[in-house]
């Protein structure tokens, strides 16, 4: 079967990233005169207006803002707010997602992707040297080694894991009660997509994956991963959990998650992840028939 589209958060329709102009450095100073600019404090947020809406905040637009991209002719930047004046509501990116339309959330999370990389990669990782920004802020460039880097996003599988009739779901002690999601974990160097979903799973549960399947993709900047999301047949091993990894990890019938999905809180009732995670659209997936 045909997935259906993703309606999970921060896959709006993106803007033009214009990489043609990053290294225009006059093109950029032009630009910032009739610019959009999205500001972000240290601790991830930005300002909304009385309605809860983004706010633009002019005064972020300075010569370190970072070049977003292109919404139609409309540039857009990002820049670091150390201060916010008096009385100034702001709102985190969590929050945003499930409030905002899908393009406002999705410009707040490249916006406090990039700048929290800009803030913790300010040394070269080879030499120790003082970086400095150019390319419209996507470059670092050591002035010592000269060697150039660039924001990263760290590869994860996340993965609906089913024995045929059953979904394999874990939780982590810090949840919600009853608050349980699909299996996820990073990808290691040498490893293959599928090779990481066969290695978590059996991490975290001691689940034997026999094949699996790549689905879609979601950038999750919590704090900068992008999740890879496959759906997956196993073996019906019964779940054991290492201390170090989940909390608890169990099989749940069709029953149990489709009630989950219709919303059911009674005592005792599965909970799954909220709908901006590509978590519950997998979820979502697995009960409407999906397999790998």
């Amino acid at each position: 079967m045909t997935p259906s589209v993703p309606g999970f958060a921060f896959l709006a329709d993106p803007l033009d990233r214009a990489d043609h102009l990053r290294a225009d450095a006059p093109g950029l100073a032009a630009l910032r005169a009739h610019a959009h600019c999205i500001g972000v404090d240290d601790a991830g947020r930005t300002a909304v207006d009385a309605a809860g809406h983004l706010q633009v905040q002019p005064d972020a637009c300075s010569a370190d803002a970072v070049f977003l991209g292109l919404q139609g002719e409309v540039p857009w930047f990002a820049g670091r707010v150390d201060h916010w004046p008096d009385g100034q509501a702001t709102l985190d990116l969590r929050s945003a997602a499930m409030q905002w339309p899908a393009f406002e959330s999705t410009l707040f999370a490249q916006a406090r992707a990039v700048l929290r990389w800009r803030s913790q990669f300010r040394f070269c990782p080879v030499c120790g040297g003082a970086l400095v920004f150019s390319h419209g802020g996507w470059q670092g460039l050591c002035t010592r080694c000269e060697t150039p880097q660039y924001p990263r996003s760290d590869p994860a599988v996340i993965v609906a894991v089913s024995d045929g009739d059953r979904l394999l779901l874990g939780r982590q002690s810090t949840w919600p009660a009853h608050r349980y999601s699909t299996l996820a974990g990073f990808v290691e160097p040498g490893e293959s997509l599928e090779q990481t979903v066969q290695r978590e799973v059996y991490e975290e549960s001691l689940v034997r994956v026999l094949r699996s399947r790549y689905l879609a993709s979601q950038p999750w900047p919590f704090p900068g991963s992008l999740m890879l999301g496959f759906v997956a047949h196993a073996e019906p091993d019964v779940p054991q959990c290492a201390q170090d990894e989940l909390e608890d990890a169990r099989w749940f019938s069709r029953d149990d998650v489709q009630r989950a999905l219709e919303g059911h809180v009674g005592e005792g009732e599965l909970q799954v992840s909220p709908p901006m995670s590509i978590s519950r659209w997998l979820i979502e997936q697995w009960a409407a028939g999906e397999r790998a």
